[in-house]
């Protein structure tokens, strides 16, 4: 075996490992996170943060100027569930016309059972939104962890890792999913500069977002793998 050969096998051997790592460490987060946040020892923080985002002595205007508002409004909706369940219907549909028909079943129960727990957790917490600012956008559900956060990422990060599976080579894969983490970390501040969102919210929406969505990432390489071995020489679903 070439030298090369071998540090590539090393290095997708590794690949499980540093994801278990990843995924134990961001459940481990969240869990301390949500611990802190139910004893009320986050409120201070949440409460601060909020009131920086606002204008000086008046809570309903924004900091930054007049045209960030619109565009904190626009952003705020890649995280609905509308554009989420669009995105993920024609990924699927995309997968259906490549044949690639398990794969195609496999993300549509990735992310939408990602939505599920996510509504479950909010469920369980049951946190209130915040007051201690006017909201800038209208909503109408539990606070912890923050739905567009959470949403978001699973579905963002997991057809990012998906899709980046398809490539061997380093640069794109990175850029792949470093895009999907840029419109998450976006779309989650937009929450907070809304005023809809404390930032133990999104903080959580995020931690499980992005675990659920290496928890997919992990499954579907060890499913891929197990495949190949059982099926030499077919291409992957």
């Amino acid at each position: 075996m070439q030298l090369s050969t071998l540090k590539t096998y090393i290095h997708r051997e590794q690949r499980p490992l540093l994801g278990l790592v990843i995924g134990a460490a961001l459940a481990s987060s969240f869990i301390k996170l949500a611990g802190e946040m139910t004893e009320g020892e986050t409120q201070a923080f949440d409460v601060a943060f909020l009131k920086s985002l606002r204008a000086p002595g008046d809570l309903g205007t924004p900091i930054g100027p007049h045209w960030l508002l619109s565009a904190m409004r626009d952003l705020t909706a890649l995280g609905g569930v509308t554009v989420l369940t669009l995105v993920s219907i024609l990924a699927v549909a995309f997968l259906l016309t490549r044949g690639r028909v398990k794969q195609a079943l496999y993300t549509a129960l990735a992310t939408g059972g990602g939505a599920a727990f996510g509504t479950a957790l909010k469920s369980l917490f049951a946190r209130a939104r915040p007051e201690v600012v006017p909201h800038l956008v209208e909503v109408n559900s539990l606070s912890f962890p923050s739905g567009h956060s959470m949403n978001s990422a699973i579905v963002y990060l997991t057809l990012a890792v998906m899709i980046s599976r398809s490539f061997e080579e380093r640069k794109p894969r990175i850029f792949v999913i470093g895009v999907a983490a840029l419109l998450v970390v976006t779309i989650g501040f937009t929450r907070l500069y809304l005023g809809v969102h404390y930032p133990t919210d999104v903080l959580g929406g995020w931690t499980v977002g992005a675990a659920w969505a290496l928890a997919m990432g992990l499954i579907a390489t060890r499913l891929q793998a197990q495949r190949k071995i059982e099926q030499p020489g077919e291409d992957p679903a």
